[in-house]
C-alpha cells in the first residue's frame, strides 16, 4: 500500500503506481496490461510522462557508462581486480589503461588498497569490465580529499535533476565533488572544514530523500551550517 511521506510516495514491489496511457514506465517499473507496476521498494518520481522508482535500499547494479569509484583488491598478469560494491567484482584490463603498461609496473600504478575513479565499460552475466581511457573525466588513482559511501540507490537524489543538487553543495562548500554511481563519493576541499561541511550536506540529502521540497530544505541547511572559514572566504 502506498505510504505518504510529505507528498512523496513510497511504494512496494508489485504495487500499481499508475493506470492508463498518461505515463510511460521507467526505471524499476514494468507495464502489466493498463497498469504500471513498481518492481522495487522506493520513491515514485515523475518526469513529464516518464514514471520511475528511486530505490531506497539494495546493492549497486552496474550499467555500462557508469562512473564508479572502486578499491583495488588483487592484481593478475592481465589487469586489476576491483571491488565496486556490486554483486561481483570488476576487472580493469591492462589494455583499458591509457598508454602502454608493463606487467612489472602494475603495482606502482595501482596497488592493492588504492581507490580509483573509473568507468564501467561493459556488463556481462557474472562480470564487469572497466576502462580508464576517458582521460577528460579525470579517471585514475584518488590521491587526496576524502571518499564517503552512501546507498547507491540514493545517488540520483544526491546528484539532483541535471546535477542541480550536487552543484548546490559544490558552490556552497567550495569543494570538488565526484559522485560514483556505485555510492562512493569523492570530495576535495581547500581545507578539512569545507570537506566535512560537504560530507554532512550529502548525508542530509541521503537522510531526507523522501522529503518534499528537498532542494529548498537543502539550501536552508547549507546556509545554517556553513562553517566560519567558508563564510570568511566568501566575504
Amino acid at each position: 500500500m502506498t505510504e505518504k511521506h510529505g507528498k512523496k510516495e513510497l511504494v512496494i514491489p508489485g504495487e500499481i503506481i499508475a493506470t492508463g496511457d498518461e505515463f510511460l514506465p521507467g526505471d524499476w517499473t514494468l507495464k502489466q496490461g493498463n497498469d504500471i507496476i513498481s518492481s522495487r521498494y522506493g520513491v515514485v518520481e515523475k518526469q513529464d510522462r516518464l514514471i520511475k522508482i528511486i530505490p531506497i535500499s539494495g546493492v549497486y547494479i552496474p550499467r555500462s557508462g557508469n562512473t564508479v569509484i572502486g578499491e583495488i583488491k588483487d592484481l593478475t598478469n592481465a589487469g586489476w581486480v576491483i571491488d565496486i560494491g556490486g554483486p561481483y567484482q570488476a576487472f580493469l584490463p591492462l589494455r583499458e589503461c591509457p598508454g602502454f603498461v608493463e606487467e612489472s609496473e602494475m603495482e606502482n600504478i595501482y596497488g592493492i588498497g588504492d581507490l580509483i575513479l573509473t568507468q564501467v565499460l561493459n556488463v556481462k552475466r557474472t562480470s564487469v569490465d572497466l576502462t580508464m581511457k576517458m582521460r577528460e573525466r579525470g579517471f585514475g588513482k584518488i590521491r587526496e580529499g576524502s571518499v564517503i559511501r552512501v546507498n547507491p540507490h540514493r545517488v540520483p537524489r544526491v546528484i539532483g535533476k541535471e546535477g542541480s543538487m550536487v552543484s548546490l553543495i559544490k558552490n556552497a562548500s567550495n569543494c570538488m565533488i565526484t559522485v560514483g554511481q556505485n555510492g562512493l563519493i569523492w570530495i576535495q576541499g581547500n581545507n578539512i572544514d569545507e570537506q566535512i561541511y560537504a560530507e554532512k550536506a550529502i548525508q542530509f540529502i541521503v537522510e531526507n530523500i523522501t522529503t518534499e521540497g528537498l532542494t529548498e530544505k537543502a539550501e536552508k541547511w547549507l546556509a545554517d551550517n556553513k562553517p566560519k572559514i567558508t563564510k570568511e572566504k566568501k566575504e
